[in-house]
């Protein structure tokens, strides 16, 4: 693989592209600031973007004039469109272990990972947060979905209904993260 660095205004988006990533190019400019070019961006032979839409809106935000590439030359026009398509989906299909996650972001002291898209939420120690949580005094189970600022307790039927609807998500799905799946439900 022959990394290259292009002028900015030589890399071309791909006009069909069905992904959506205005909401990460933020996220994306910071991590380019803080950690420099880690991956290139993917180009077909004619210049235009296979992989990498998001750093390349990032590198504008940032004005820089030079991107590094990597030219797809040995790939056909389906295998471009396979490739381009099969390399966002398969970051969809892959969850976090929120327990090892918080883990590894309260090992992290000098580095503001909220300006890469983590929220305080995904810090949170479970053992900390449970000092407020109260038994139900009726011997039923008691289950707490914390946010920052707020606390949700569900019991008995609301927790039966969760129960349903997370077995239904888990006999439906295909790689999909819950909380999206249950967003495409609902709105």
């Amino acid at each position: 693989m022959k990394i290259e660095n292009w002028s900015i205004d030589d890399v071309k988006p791909y006009e069909r592209n069905p992904r959506s990533n205005d909401d990460a190019v933020e996220s994306t400019a910071n991590s380019i600031k803080q950690f420099g070019w880690q991956q290139p961006i993917v180009v077909d032979k004619a210049g235009v973007i296979i992989v990498g839409h998001t750093r390349l809106k990032a590198a504008k935000q940032l004005k820089l004039e030079e991107v590094p590439v990597v030219v797809a030359d040995t790939l056909s026009e389906e295998q471009v469109k396979a490739y381009r398509l099969a390399d966002n989906k398969t970051g969809e299909l892959a969850n976090w272990d929120f327990d090892k996650l918080g883990s590894e972001l309260s090992d992290i002291m000098d580095i503001d990972m909220t300006e890469f898209g983590f929220s305080d939420f995904e810090y949170d120690d479970e053992d900390e947060d449970l000092d407020d949580y109260e038994e139900p005094s009726d011997g039923s189970t008691k289950t707490q979905l914390k946010w920052p600022g707020t606390t949700i307790n569900l019991g008995g039927m609301e927790l039966d209904a969760l129960n349903e609807i997370y077995d239904l998500f888990d006999q439906t799905t295909r790689g999909e993260s819950f909380v999206e799946w249950l967003k495409n439900k609902v709105f």
